[in-house]
């Protein structure tokens, strides 16, 4: 409404301004003023009904009326009469044609406008629909129904974008939430099993034969579970240390830590009958040398506990590469690999046997390389390649490179 009310006050005034000179010009054109002053003027031979300038002048209000006396019917006109009569037939039509053009112009404008806001209502009720759709899921979502969508219903374009991105981010939020319930459940589960332990043992196991060699075993099983206990909590505070974040970086020599973790298990493999065979090309990373370290020595670990007879650890590190560990074992089904990266997933049952593991191995790898931009994944072999797995961590280009020495890549040796 106010561009067009604009629009009609600018074309008002430019008409006025321009109007009398046009409307002057097309009257001195067609009728010239010498034909005015002769014995063949229109009003000397011609009654002043039929004579052009009657016709030509507006049936308007008094005020647009001819300001001077006509010149009589069968009379000449001097030449400044035919002026004066040329000015006010052009007054009038200017006047007249000025009405008339504000009187339309303001009607169009009128009913332009009801048609603008009906349109504009209704156009903007259909805009912003999907917003209060989204509003109100967003109002409606508590951590019961993350399950639920917005699943917008309409053409491309940005709403339907918002939409979609809204609901890969519920996605998200459910899996995360669903993984930190899961978190929870199972770390309660697993810290209450050893307490369970312990006060059976306390209860039971000293009950009516308080002798020393019973008193014993039953100390050592409450050290056992202590440690057990122990270990959990440690892994549960690395785990929750990772997700923060690094606090400290610095240059990481990759391979060093590797050879370094092979050698502080290399004598456990031994005991398991495992081959363990490092080759550690050189690779520095930007990180937390702690974490990285509790990385490779879970990822060995991993390797060579969940392994069979005369099975084979092999680890390898390299610019290209990043860390891979591979090793032979149980036969891990496909649909189960992605799972081993949450904490307290195995691939079996736990049974609480000595040396077993909290589940938190691969979930701390996986925590610690985000932590430093990396991508932790994993593939299974089959049957015919020995079983087992392969874990690889994928630094990013500009985290992960070679050292050089004499201008040649070194390599290290296996153990």
């Amino acid at each position: 409404m106010l561009a067009g009310s604009l629009l009609t006050g600018v074309v008002y005034v430019l008409v006025g301004e321009g109007m009398y000179s046009s409307i002057s010009m097309a009257v001195t054109t067609a009728v010239p003023a010498q034909r005015l002053d002769g014995p063949t003027a229109p009003w000397a031979t011609t009654p002043w009904t039929t004579v052009p300038w009657a016709t030509a002048l507006p049936s308007g209000p008094p005020s647009a009326a001819p300001a001077g006396p006509l010149p009589s019917p069968g009379t000449g006109a001097s030449p400044r009469e035919a002026l004066a009569i040329t000015r006010t037939v052009s007054d009038a039509a200017e006047a007249a044609a000025l009405d008339r053009l504000l009187t339309v112009s303001v009607a169009v404008l009128v009913c332009y406008a009801v048609l603008s806001v009906a349109l504009a209502w209704w156009t903007a009720g259909r805009v912003l629909r999907p917003i209060a759709v989204i509003t109100d899921t967003a109002r409606r979502l508590s951590g019961e129904n993350l399950h639920e969508r917005i699943a917008l219903d309409a053409p491309p374009g940005e709403l339907k974008r918002l939409a979609d991105t809204f609901d890969d981010m519920l996605g998200r939020m459910e899996r995360l939430v669903s993984a930190q319930q899961r978190f929870a459940a199972n770390a309660a589960h697993e810290l209450r099993t050893p307490l369970a332990v312990q006060r059976a043992a306390a209860e039971i196991g000293l009950a009516g034969d308080p002798s020393p060699g019973r008193v014993a075993r039953m100390r050592a099983k409450l050290i056992e579970v202590a440690d057990g206990s122990e270990r959990i909590i440690e892994g549960l505070l690395l785990l929750a240390a990772s997700e923060q974040g690094l606090k400290e970086r610095g240059t990481v020599a990759v391979d060093e830590l590797a050879r370094r973790a092979a050698a502080a298990l290399a004598g456990e493999a031994a005991e398991r009958d495992v081959t363990l065979d490092v080759r550690a090309l050189p690779l520095d990373v930007e990180g937390d040398p702690v974490l990285l370290e509790r990385l490779l020595h879970n990822l060995v670990a991993n390797a060579v506990r969940h392994n069979v007879p005369h099975g084979r650890v092999e680890v390898r590190t390299g610019p290209g590469t990043g860390i891979e560990v591979t090793n032979t074992g149980p036969v891990v089904p496909p649909d189960t690999v992605a799972l081993l990266f949450e904490p307290f997933r195995r691939l079996n049952e736990r049974t609480h046997a000595p040396g077993e593991g909290a589940g938190l191995g691969l979930s701390i790898v996986d925590a610690i390389a985000r932590a430093h931009g990396a991508t932790a994944t994993a593939s299974a072999h089959p049957e015919e390649e020995g079983g087992g797995l392969t874990v690889r961590v994928a630094f990013r280009p500009h985290h992960g490179t070679a050292r050089r020495t004499g201008g040649k890549s070194s390599a290290a040796g296996g153990v």
